[in-house]
């Protein structure tokens, strides 16, 4: 397991633990976090689950597909350079300790 910490909007904390080869996206609704939707269930289709990536993680996540960007354009929040789709990161375990903040809404 690797444990991932999850910052909603509202400052509230969830510290989750994630199997290898799940997504931040699939594990937080497994959770009940609020502030995740996933409304396409991890399809790389809605943009309901854009989160923020902390800055000190950002740099160890692999490089966004083009898909994924072009599907970031669509987020009901602000866009940052440390934005990502969470049904896209996939946990291993140099992940341990991943840290994503989630915006103020996803509609």
């Amino acid at each position: 397991m690797t444990s991932v910490t999850v910052i909603e909007a509202s400052g509230t904390e969830h510290v989750i633990d994630v199997p290898v080869g799940e997504t931040v996206m699939r594990a937080a609704l497994n959770a009940g976090i609020d502030g995740i939707v996933g409304e396409c269930g991890g399809g790389l289709a809605c943009a309901t689950c854009h989160c923020y990536v902390d800055e000190d993680w950002a740099d160890r996540l692999e490089e966004a597909e083009p898909a994924e960007r072009e599907m970031l354009e669509c987020t009901a929040s602000e866009l940052r350079p440390t934005s990502r789709l969470s049904c896209q990161i996939i946990v291993d375990d140099g992940l341990d300790g991943l840290i994503v903040h989630l915006p103020e809404t996803q509609y």
